[in-house]
């Protein structure tokens, strides 16, 4: 039985959006990925095909013209995309950047930006967040935005800054107020709406970042762009807040891709382990080749619970914290394991492009370390769900 027949508590409505998502992915093969892979180039017939699907705007409220479908749909389109084979990686944050401008931004805001964004005229991918200097220790930013008049004016430089290249739009945090003179360490950040088709050249420039993963990774780097003030989401120096509060999305949105990426090293390494014979038999007979597929089915269905009941929480609204923590953390470490059991189970053909196992296999990596690292999850759990001493 193939991972992707297994039985599940699916609505109609979800096994629909399945169905679709992988009628979609059927027309962007292994062939597909691996020519972007090796060209180091930007998925765009994907991302359009996701596009006219209406499958990135299901988080966008109908009254701006979207889907207005819960997480736990985005979840499924996600699973599915990786599931088939393929990467989201180049267009979920046209899913999840825009919480933040639909939780906190102003009706104006809004009513200009969320329709284009949901019919993909906008591309609202970049999140301008980690620093060189600062990694994931997102309090000691250096980047600042200076009131002047009725705009700010950014300087400083961002880093990981995924599809910066292919973005119209970028979710941009900054210091508004200097860190030795703000009353509480979490204050003095305020997040903006960065239109980066109006920016001049000299003032935002892109570089990108040559990478194992991720090809489509930037580094940008501000001087003097002046940014209108209206294009400030929320009150100054509230932003932490608002970052983080779209941050539990991220992360099961990520998981969501770790498990479609688990269910596929499982269905490949099942598949191969049933008919590829040596010594006159499956190697799928053999326990030392079972075991650690068993395992990692273990692992995938564990993970699967969790990110499902992480993003029920969400839709619910119910603080859901400490399940979207724990459901990355669970099911980028399924997809890890069933990656390095697939790559064992196919022996030396594991490393041969044209079985996409390689790719695959350096694609799941990823999310051992971002969005978020699995180290910081343990210390969010250690301390804020067993109440241990905070270690950083």
């Amino acid at each position: 039985m193939q991972t992707t027949d297994l039985p599940q508590a699916d609505t109609d409505d979800i096994k629909a959006i399945r169905e679709a998502v992988r009628g979609l992915c059927a027309r962007f093969p292994g062939e597909y990925w691996r020519k972007l892979d090796r060209d180091r180039a930007y998925p765009t017939q994907f991302v359009e095909a996701m596009t006219e699907g209406g499958f990135l705007s299901v988080l966008v409220p109908t009254e701006y013209g979207g889907s207005g479908l819960n997480l736990t749909a985005a979840v499924a389109i996600l699973e599915e995309v990786h599931a088939s084979g393929g990467n989201g990686a180049a267009c979920h944050a046209q899913m999840y950047t825009m919480g933040t401008l639909l939780r906190h931004g102003t009706e104006e805001q809004k009513r200009r930006y969320l329709p284009a964004i949901a019919s993909g005229e906008l591309r609202l991918q970049a999140f301008g967040v980690t620093e060189p200097t600062a990694g994931t220790d997102t309090l000691s930013i250096r980047t600042t935005a200076t009131r002047d008049g009725d705009h700010y004016v950014v300087n400083g430089q961002k880093v990981w800054t995924s599809r910066a290249e292919h973005s119209d739009l970028m979710v941009l945090l900054a210091r508004t107020t200097p860190k030795d003179k703000v009353e509480k360490r979490t204050e003095g950040l305020s997040v903006f709406l960065v239109d980066m088709r109006e920016a001049p050249e000299h003032a935002l420039r892109i570089r990108p970042i040559e990478t194992m993963i991720n090809h489509a990774t930037t580094e940008v780097f501000f001087e003097d762009l002046r940014i209108p003030a209206g294009n400030r989401i929320g009150e100054e120096g509230k932003g932490l807040r608002y970052i983080l509060d779209g941050m539990n999305a991220e992360r099961i949105l990520i998981a969501a891709e770790c498990l479609g990426d688990a269910r596929w090293f499982l269905d490949k390494a099942t598949a191969y382990a049933r008919d590829r014979v040596v010594f006159g038999r499956p190697i799928g007979q053999n326990q030392g080749v079972q075991f650690p597929i068993a395992r990692n089915y273990v692992e995938f269905q564990s993970a699967r619970l969790m990110v499902y009941h992480a993003a029920a929480q969400f839709d619910a609204g119910e603080p859901a914290g400490e399940f979207a923590n724990m459901a990355k953390l669970a099911a980028s470490e399924a997809s890890w394991h069933a990656a390095d059991t697939c790559l064992q189970t196919h022996g030396g053909f594991g490393f041969a492009t044209d079985f996409d196992v390689e790719r695959k296999f350096r694609e799941t990596r990823l999310y051992q370390v971002a969005p978020i690292s699995t180290n910081l999850i343990l210390s969010y759990v250690a301390e804020h769900v067993l109440k241990l001493p905070r270690s950083y």
